[in-house]
């Protein structure tokens, strides 16, 4: 087996999470990505913790169809990266790609082609694949985001496979805020400038006269003074227990529950709404609205893992948080539309 490394990177948990580190969500509008600069400091940070050379990267995220987009062609031309391609359903879900993340680790260790393998994901699935590929003689260490206050040391990475791996490092907490930027910050002229694009004209088909709604930037701007208002709102329905053993006082049974998880998901929903009338036209708007309740598959899956990153996987399976977090987001808007 030859004496270098190989890094494989699940695209989705890396951006995920790097970009809820920059702006506060998983929403991809919301913030841009220097592929050159991270994929390079990765490989930079593998080679001083191994000594190794590195034989390659594999990229994995998924498209329509599994087609190229300008911006995997951009990510391919990186000497030293290969680029895999899974598949989006039509309903948003990433099809095929811990399959070919699984086939292309086990098939480097049987070709002896590295000894080591850095692994840039946290999804369980893959850990038969990992304990294959160290039966085949190659050590496999799981490269993850810091978080100290997660029992692991990273963030979202599922136990199972942590327990499978032969070790867990991280990524530079400076690599990261280097390489991701949060896309608008919501000054006076931003507003003016995306209002000015969003009021521009559109073709629609004649219709009844609805009342004029409001630009999704100026929008964006009223949902800033949202938050402490729900807030405040939610802290006076809550029901307070003081304790009379002498400890502190705070909030029992159902209220601890909504005053800890349903707030964090309330500002969640919210917090999303705000990031993506950021970057949305007037158009978009309209046809959203028009959908309702049903939600695009990529702002529910953003919902969901904002919510994730926060309160935990495990919490935001239930279906009442769900619920707390789509209704924040149509609720946030409802109040401007």
């Amino acid at each position: 087996m030859m004496n270098q490394s190989a890094i494989f990177i699940d695209a989705g948990f890396l951006l995920s999470l790097g970009g809820h580190r920059a702006a506060g969500t998983t929403l991809r509008s919301a913030f841009t990505i220097h592929y050159e600069a991270l994929i390079k400091g990765i490989v930079q940070t593998v080679k001083k913790n191994t000594g190794l050379n590195n034989l390659r990267v594999y990229w994995y995220d998924a498209s329509k169809d599994g087609l190229f987009t300008e911006q995997h062609k951009r990510i391919g031309f990186i000497p030293g990266v290969k680029v895999r391609l899974g598949r989006i359903s039509y309903n948003g879900e990433q099809k095929g790609v811990d399959l070919r993340l699984a086939l292309d680790l086990v098939g480097v260790a049987r070709h002896g082609a590295a000894s080591v393998a850095y692994l840039v994901s946290g999804d369980d699935d893959l850990a038969e694949a990992v304990e294959e590929a160290q039966d085949l003689g190659m050590k496999v260490i799981l490269l993850g985001v810091r978080r100290d206050e997660s029992r692991l040391g990273v963030a979202s990475v599922a136990e199972h496979l942590a327990l499978t791996a032969d070790a867990i490092e991280t990524i530079p907490d400076q690599l990261l805020d280097s390489s991701f930027t949060k896309v608008i910050e919501w000054d006076d002229h931003h507003a003016s400038e995306s209002a000015t694009i969003a009021a521009a004209p559109t073709e629609t088909v004649a219709s009844e006269p609805k009342p004029a709604a409001p630009t999704p930037a100026i929008m964006a701007q009223r949902l800033k003074n949202v938050s402490q208002e729900q807030e405040q709102e939610q802290m006076a329905e809550s029901e307070v227990i003081y304790s009379s053993g002498g400890e502190k006082s705070g909030f029992q049974g159902k209220a601890a529950y909504e005053q800890e998880e349903m707030t964090v998901a309330q500002e969640i929903g919210a917090n999303v709404a705000n990031s993506w009338l950021a970057s949305t036209t007037q158009l978009e708007l309209v046809e959203l609205m028009a959908d309702r309740p049903q939600l695009p598959p990529e702002i529910d899956r953003t919902l969901l893992k904002d919510c994730a990153q926060v309160i935990g996987e495990w919490k935001t399976d239930q279906q009442q948080i769900r619920r707390v977090l789509r209704g924040a987001f149509w609720s946030s808007l409802d109040k401007y539309t």
